[in-house]
């Protein structure tokens, strides 16, 4: 019943626009219908309300976003249908493009509709019940009789009156939760509530006012240069905004949307104590520094998850209200002196003053880019200080840029001359890989002149390794790979392409075949790349050779062999105990994740650098299983393409007696995070209720993983029984959440307890393991006190787990001890009977 997306894809030009292009509507594998809702600051702030059905995103525009209170019936306004891929986006959508301005997603999660939702749909009155990361219970899309602008039909929104139901004047849920649910990232403009003031023609504000209670910060605008003029410029720190309130002595810290953070922050509240100022709201941003001093907002958001406000610097930039003060009208220049003054007595090295520089503006944004900064911030000299976005305030974002291989260019449209987009490819070993495409940043003069470059190598066929899909090879024209361009780019996606590229000009001092998807340079204890005598590049971590350290793992990460063994040595403490006296099974890719990947038991042929072989006794009819017990073995594997290592539940000296199980919790991937969350604490109230002691990690997958820790005792019949046991009863009190029988279509919208793993021969992800997923994902355990505020599965990678290691105060499975027996009185709780 769903429409063709060509009306989606008729409003978007996709060579400018990073928006997902709309191919035919296809359905996922079994899963729960997901439901987005995305925060779209455009013309006009709103919030587009998506459900997804037979492949599409139905969409509606809901310009107040959706409310909790019943009595609030809010206008939806039907749009074009969306594709699935547009759930997942964030971004800015190019100025002079169709819904130009940033999008975030807001909520997510999945819809279970109450009756037939296709002819509910059609009828105009879909009733559902929402499970997200924001909203839940019972809701309504009722269409109406009412004619909006065009053709577009007009809907309310409607909560039904349940649980979740709450009255407006007690919770607004659009500016309770602002930000993004993936990225934390909050669009639109807040509502400033400064104390309004007598309307006078003197610009020198009054030398005494009231302090407003809430206060909301004057916030940059994003532009692509610097304008002319007199401007300041300061480092944009990689952060979090914070304002501090400071009256009758009490100091409260608040984030940008009116969060009280006071008690995250404790050594920074008494810093600014110290300095014994009258009312003042004082503005500034808290940043965690890296052993360079430079900014690092994933070293920053550990220290939260931490509680350790040691680690957190307040940059303080600008001071609204002084010592009783309003400041506001003053120029910016004048009242960054009168902060700069009252934070002179200060000793506390929690506390700083955010300079600004006096050299030129291109120079300090040049050095805040070598420096891998966010960019800078400028302020207009002269300006007063607004509650709002401003023109007064701007900021500039550095990009990511490196040379490209030019393989071919699409036709021009409209008015252009010469091509409309060029092709961009990166060597790997495999050959040239495609990179995406970029078409904006040609004046006239480069068009003409590259284009004149372009004719004569044009060639037949792709070059690429790799053919693209068709959409993809429409109207190209290949050349031969031998020109390379300089590109500025936001990011690398998951699939190995650049978002948001601009051209910056063509290289004549680089060949193309030197050309690659460039890598921060490995770390210092791993040797530089020799070559053998067979001439293939190799290097040395520990006592183990490495060939092709160069090879990309992960695309996504731009993670190499080399760097993977070295991750793996770094962590060798904490993994080692996980895999010391188990049999393991490793998870191998030995062209990296995006190829084909082995799961291998037995040591059969392959001889691993220094891997363990275990008695065959263990494992009759077959080859010897396997132990890694050191780092040479760890690093051995890696060698051989491996990326995961899974381990049995028992050691290998009673490996007939399991010393663990686990319960897998794997969600259907279209239930939120939330969901999970909840899961996990349910799940562990059971095993708390049988008296059993269970530890968590992440898989590093889509779940959690809950470790039970066992006397060797029982053997595996009774373990796998015992676990089952378990799950079938989660299933029995919760089915609308929880599912014993494995099968994605038997998970749809609940979680499967995967009680599975616990069979002999079974294994389970190791703890700190890598997963061979895009980022490169660990397994990483965590404290009962920690789960609430884990934000994913994959939180933790190869690329940010060394911070957590790093700032870790106690280990977060202590008291892991192998005594806890199972009784015939948790059999009775479960109502289940042991096997025999």
């Amino acid at each position: 019943m769903a429409k063709p997306l060509s009306e989606y894809n008729r409003k978007r030009d996709f060579k400018i626009t990073a928006e997902p292009a709309g191919s035919s509507p296809s359905k996922r594998k079994a899963s729960a219908l997901s439901f987005v809702i995305q925060k779209h600051d455009a013309r006009n702030l709103h919030y587009d309300f998506r459900l997804e059905l037979d492949g599409v995103l139905l969409s509606w525009a809901v310009p107040k976003g959706p409310s909790l209170d019943p009595s609030q019936k809010r206008l939806a306004v039907h749009v074009e249908d969306h594709p699935l891929s547009y759930g997942s986006f964030e971004g800015s959508i190019p100025a002079g493009q169709y819904g130009a301005g940033d999008v975030i997603v807001w909520d997510r999660g999945i819809w279970q509709p109450h009756d037939d939702p296709r002819k509910a749909y059609a009828a105009g009155k879909l009733k559902f019940t929402l499970i997200g990361e924001k909203l839940s219970g019972d809701w309504a899309l009722v269409r109406t009789r009412l004619k909006g602008s065009g053709d577009k039909e007009q809907w309310l929104l409607i909560k039904e009156n349940d649980q979740q139901a709450r009255p407006a004047a007690e919770f607004d849920i659009v500016e309770a939760e602002p930000a993004s649910v993936l990225s934390d990232a909050v669009v639109g403009k807040p509502k400033a509530k400064p104390k309004p003031r007598a309307a006078t023609k003197a610009k020198a504000p009054k030398p005494s006012a009231a302090l407003p209670d809430e206060f909301a910060p004057q916030l940059a605008t994003l532009v692509d240069r610097a304008p002319e003029g007199d401007w300041r410029y300061e480092i944009k720190f990689d952060g979090y905004r914070i304002m501090a309130r400071i009256r009758d002595g009490e100091v409260r810290l608040f984030t940008r949307n009116g969060h009280d953070w006071t008690e995250r922050l404790p050594r920074q509240c008494k810093a600014l104590q110290a300095l014994k100022l009258k009312d003042s709201w004082l503005d500034g941003e808290v940043v965690s520094l890296n052993g360079d001093g430079l900014p690092d907002f994933q070293a920053l958001q550990n220290a939260f998850d931490i509680g350790r406000s040691l680690d957190i610097v307040y940059y303080l930039f600008d001071a609204p209200f002084l010592n009783g003060r309003d400041q506001r009208e003053d120029p910016v220049e004048e009242r960054r002196a009168a902060l700069k003054s009252a934070l002179s007595g200060s000793r506390s090295k929690l506390l700083r003053f955010s300079e600004a520089f006096a050299a030129s503006q291109r120079d300090i944004f040049e050095s805040a880019c070598d420096l891998a900064l966010e960019g800078v911030i400028g302020k207009r000299a002269g300006s007063p200080y607004v509650s709002r976005r401003s023109d007064d305030w701007i900021k500039l974002k550095c990009r990511l840029r490196q040379e490209f291989v030019i393989v071919g260019y699409t036709r021009p449209q409209g008015s252009r001359s010469g091509f409309g987009a060029l092709l961009l490819a990166v060597n790997d070993d495999t050959g040239l890989v495609y990179a995406g495409r970029v078409g904006t940043g040609f004046d006239q003069a480069a068009l003409k002149n590259i284009y004149a470059q372009l004719t004569p190598l044009e060639r037949k066929d792709s070059p690429l390794q790799k053919p693209l899909t068709s959409a993809q090879a429409r109207g190209v024209h290949w050349v031969e790979p031998s020109l390379v361009g300089e590109v500025q780019f936001a990011e690398w996606t998951r699939e190995g392409v650049v978002r948001q590229a601009a051209f910056v000009g063509l290289r004549t001092d680089k060949p193309a075949s030197q050309i690659i998807h460039e890598q921060p340079r490995a770390a210092k204890s791993v040797k530089a790349p020799q070559t053998s005598k067979a001439g293939k590049a190799q290097a040395t971590v520990k006592n183990v050779k490495i060939t092709h350290p160069e090879r990309i793992i992960d695309k996504h990460s731009g993670t190499q062999k080399q760097q993977l063994a070295q991750f793996y040595t770094d962590i060798s403490e904490w993994i080692l105990p996980f895999l010391r006296g188990r049999a393991v099974s490793l998870v191998r890719a030995p062209e990296g994740i995006e190829g084909e990947q082995f799961f291998q038991k037995h040591s059969e042929r392959m001889a691993i650098p220094h891997i363990k072989q275990l008695d065959p006794a263990l494992d009759p009819g077959h080859a010897r299983l396997m132990e890694i017990d050191s780092v040479d073995a760890l690093v051995g594997a890696v060698q051989m393409g491996t990326i995961e290592f899974h381990t049995w539940g028992a050691t290998a000296d009673k490996i007939e007696t399991p010393d663990l199980f686990v319960l897998d919790l794997d969600p259907d991937p279209a239930l939120p995070w939330k969901a999970m969350l909840e899961a996990a604490q349910l799940t562990l109230s059971v095993l708390d209720e049988l008296g059993l002691q269970a530890f968590v990690k992440t898989s590093g997958g889509k779940g959690l993983h809950l470790i039970v820790p066992l006397a060797r005792r029982d053997g595996w019949d009774t373990v796998k029984a015992f676990a089952k046991a378990i799950a079938q009863f989660m299933t029995r009190q919760l089915p609308e959440r929880f599912t014993a029988t494995s099968g994605p279509k038997n998970r749809v919208g609940k979680i499967f307890i995967d009680y599975l793993r616990n069979a002999r021969g079974a294994s389970t992800v190791a703890a700190y393991s890598v997963r061979a997923r895009p980022g490169l994902p660990v397994s990483v355990p965590v404290s009962r006190e920690e789960l609430k505020g884990l934000r994913g599965a994959q939180q933790w990678t190869v690329a940010n787990l060394h911070q957590r290691l790093q700032t870790l105060k106690d280990d977060p499975w202590a008291g892991y001890a192998n005594r806890q027996k199972i009784s015939k009185k948790m059999w009775d709780k479960l109502g289940a009977e042991p096997p025999g």
